[in-house]
């Protein structure tokens, strides 16, 4: 089964039960990728047949959702969306999700990564160029809340290639990074061995000796994380402070959310220079695969690859991935297109609706 665009840069085939598996989750999935600057939505168009439906941001990376609002990272602005549909009600027919630009706050291009929701609805994020988790401010780019312990100050530099982060019932808890370094760009000669997993409550480094660690996320108990660059999904014994590999990776791990009893990871092929010389390139060989771009569904109870979505053509590197429960098939406006522009939204004595300037 496969979906391609009308401009043909790239085209999507799947497992073919993969629409089976996306009703009997009843979910529906969107994933980021900056280097072709899109959001991609996956759900089911029509029982038995997925539906693809993408739209343009500006270098697109971390994303968050609770299915009502939808927070994405692009090249220099946060963009928050909002859900325009009422519970029960669709659009074009068999849309149940229209999420719509509501702000775009500009933070300046300091490569923001994850992106976190706490109990409050307060938006954090990993600001990678200045080492630091941070949130919006009212006045500046960013106000900083935390730092690695082993960097030194907030300045522009990204020192430990700060990346990813987890919460914790509602709070944000872990972080991963690529090495525990203070200087500009010095974590990349420790790519192999020099990626660690931080307690942000305590400041302990509970984790060493991974490579290019992502996507830290906790769920059912346990927090999972990607290994990217030894390639392999895996939880954390924070006990022992070992990180227990569970399921084989073929292609750069990023990107990771959890639905039922089911992982769903990211995958990228290896890029020249940043992902060369990395484990990864060993492990694809002894396991005979080449790197792939797409998305693995893992049963968790089963440790194995159950479901899978290939990307071809253009799109070589995913960011993040997110799942959205109780959605069917999403889609969203963009800022390439004048939806924006020509669509309003009222809630008035308790109902919603809408008006086009179509509509005179």
């Amino acid at each position: 089964m496969s979906s391609e665009s009308s401009s043909r840069l790239f085209a999507i085939s799947t497992s073919p039960d993969f629409p089976d598996w996306l009703a009997s989750v009843n979910a529906s999935l969107a994933f980021s990728t900056y280097q072709l600057g899109k959001i991609f939505f996956v759900g089911l168009k029509t029982p038995g047949r997925i539906g693809v439906f993408e739209r343009t941001f500006n270098r697109c990376m971390g994303l968050w959702s609770d299915t009502q609002t939808l927070w994405l990272a692009s090249a220099f602005q946060l963009w928050r969306m909002e859900n325009m549909l009422e519970p029960g009600k669709t659009v074009d027919e068999s849309y149940d999700r229209l999420f719509v630009p509501m702000q775009a706050i500009t933070t300046g291009d300091i490569d923001v990564h994850d992106l976190a929701v706490d109990q409050n609805g307060e938006l954090f994020f990993v600001n990678t160029l200045f080492s630091c988790v941070a949130k919006v401010s009212d006045k500046y780019s960013f106000e900083p809340i935390w730092k690695p312990p082993f960097v030194s100050r907030i300045a522009a530099g990204d020192r430990c290639h700060l990346n990813g982060l987890a919460t914790d019932q509602g709070e944000i808890r872990f972080a991963t990074a690529c090495a525990q370094t203070d200087e500009p760009g010095a974590w990349r000669d420790h790519r192999r061995d020099g990626g660690c997993v931080i307690d942000i409550a305590t400041n302990d480094v509970v984790v060493t000796g991974l490579s290019m660690p992502h996507s830290p996320r906790m769920y059912d108990g346990k927090l999972w994380l990607l290994d990217s660059g030894n390639g392999y999904f895996g939880f954390v014994d924070l006990d022992s402070g070992k990180f227990e590999k569970q399921v084989f990776c073929p292609g750069y791990a990023r990107g990771m959310t959890f639905i039922g009893k089911y992982a769903i990871v990211g995958l990228s092929k290896p890029r020249e220079k940043t992902f060369s010389g990395l484990t990864l390139d060993d492990e694809l060989a002894k396991y005979n695969a080449q790197p792939q771009c797409g998305l693995q569904v893992i049963d968790l109870e089963r440790g194995a690859v159950v479901q899978w979505m290939a990307i071809s053509g253009n799109v070589e590197e995913l960011y993040d991935v997110i799942a959205l429960p109780d959605v069917r098939m999403p889609k969203a406006f963009g800022t390439k297109t004048d939806e924006i522009r020509k669509n309003t939204w009222l809630h008035e004595n308790g109902k919603l609706s809408r008006w086009t300037a179509a509509d005179g």
